[in-house]
């Protein structure tokens, strides 16, 4: 598997012919390849906004926490929310995480999801309870477990496994 990587050309360094359009394209084998200035967007807490298409034909934007192991993206969801519905009729998402010090400093990962783990699973829902934890973690720097679920009902969560399609970045921290 590959990743195609977009790099748009920015004007940290100044103004440029053809800036704020892709100067180079790199073919990556793995997340883990992404240069370091960008890597660290999707490592560190940085909340991304994932777009979905809604059922209007129109780009559903939320601010989501934003996980990942190799090339695999994990998006780990309420039941209950819309976007659960909408990833299951159009298995496609875009990830934006810009760098809250400078937001002309981001990356763009467009994925597609490949697999769906309910966390009812006998088998593999204990997974998707660990990862809601890791990330809740990662984001809040609090102990386990999850402290947001919805107290007026059971919640329950589905991890969306997402393959990434390709990468685009911008900018310098």
């Amino acid at each position: 598997m590959s990743i195609t990587i977009a790099k748009f050309l920015d004007v940290a360094s100044g103004t440029q012919a053809g800036q704020f359009t892709i100067g180079d394209r790199e073919i990556v084998t793995s997340l883990d390849d992404l240069d370091p200035i960008y890597k660290r967007l999707i490592d560190e807490p940085v909340t991304a906004i994932v777009s979905v298409m809604g059922r209007t034909g129109r780009p559903n934007l939320t601010p989501v926490w934003f996980d990942y192991s190799g090339n695999t993206i994990h998006l780990n969801l309420a039941t209950h929310r819309k976007k659960v519905d909408w990833l299951r009729e159009n298995p496609q998402a875009t990830f934006l995480l810009m760098n809250p010090e400078n937001t002309y400093h981001w990356i763009s990962i467009k994925a597609t999801v490949v697999r769906e783990v309910s966390e009812d699973d006998p088998q593999e829902g204990p997974r998707v309870t660990a990862q809601l934890d890791y990330i809740w973690t990662k984001y809040t720097g609090a102990e386990p477990p999850y402290g947001l679920r919805d107290p007026s009902m059971d919640e329950r969560r589905v991890l969306f496994e997402m393959e990434v399609d390709s990468v685009a970045t911008f900018g310098q921290p």
